[in-house]
């Protein structure tokens, strides 16, 4: 995994080692604070002189978990990552799983799962990913080709939801369907023209797999096809779409949470 926003090393330091292949600089104070929440944090660099509290904390909280925390000057940082908000962080991103985890993975009688179709665009990912963890989703399934790769811009675009949520990347999307309706979901298409309305029609009960595609073309034939439902949301203003992730969040809480028991 190349490290820096939008998967590009943006530049080495002498006084930093390179991350290896497993690991990434991700920079900004949300996200590396769900990084060392996360126990992922190898390292944490913070600019020369920086006194503020919020870094004070990382510091305090890096530092109990025995993270090595070392000062370098902001110029420094720029060459580590963009837009770093004084604190970088060297990080060991999750490792992703496959189709077999996806076959006994523990699943609870409620469980959300969120199908990725096509979304390309790692802050894409990173706001879907952010929604999904957020409504207490239990896994982000993504494809293996056209789709957006877990970056630290994605996981700086998920608030650092993307080291917590477990993605698992498939070669054939309708066939991890298939698997997770053998599994007892049921597979929701969120689509335009869906005969169910989001906010008016009740989300089935049960574990529920929510499939969203990207903007514009929404979800592929084949894939739509393996859907049990299709449900759309009611815009009622002049624009007709919203981007995958703003859809996706959409459909979560007014849609999919709503349904479950003790909400």
């Amino acid at each position: 995994m190349r490290s820096g926003d939008g998967g590009k090393r943006t530049g080495k330091h002498p006084g930093n080692p390179a991350p290896r292949a497993t690991d990434a600089w991700l920079g900004g104070r949300r996200a590396v604070a769900e990084a060392v929440t996360a126990g992922v944090v190898l390292e944490l660099v913070v600019a020369r002189g920086s006194r503020s509290q919020p870094v004070a904390e990382l510091v305090d909280r890096a530092a109990a978990r025995g993270v090595p925390v070392v000062e370098r000057t902001t110029d420094e940082l720029d060459r580590l990552t963009p837009d770093h908000q004084g604190v970088v962080a060297r990080v060991a991103l999750p490792r992703e799983l496959g189709e077999s985890d996806l076959r006994k993975f523990a699943f609870g009688s409620e469980a959300v799962v969120v199908v990725l179709d096509g979304v390309t665009d790692p802050q894409n990912l990173g706001a879907a990913a952010r929604s999904a963890e957020a409504a207490g989703a239990a896994m982000l399934v993504c494809r293996e080709r056209r789709a957006a790769p877990v970056t630290p811009a994605a996981v700086r675009a998920s608030a650092g939801a993307l080291l917590h949520l477990p993605v698992v990347r498939v070669t054939n999307l309708t066939r991890a369907l298939q698997t997770l309706q053998q599994r007892g979901f049921t597979v929701v298409g969120l689509d335009e023209h869906g005969p169910g309305i989001v906010g008016r029609n009740p989300a089935p009960e049960g574990p529920i797999a929510l499939v969203v595609g990207a903007e514009g073309t929404g979800i592929s034939r084949l894939v739509r096809e393996h859907c049990d439902l299709l449900v759309a949301l009611p815009m009622q203003g002049k624009v007709q779409s919203l981007n995958a992730s703003a859809a996706l969040a959409a459909a979560l809480f007014a849609y999919v949470l709503p349904s479950r028991r003790g909400l």
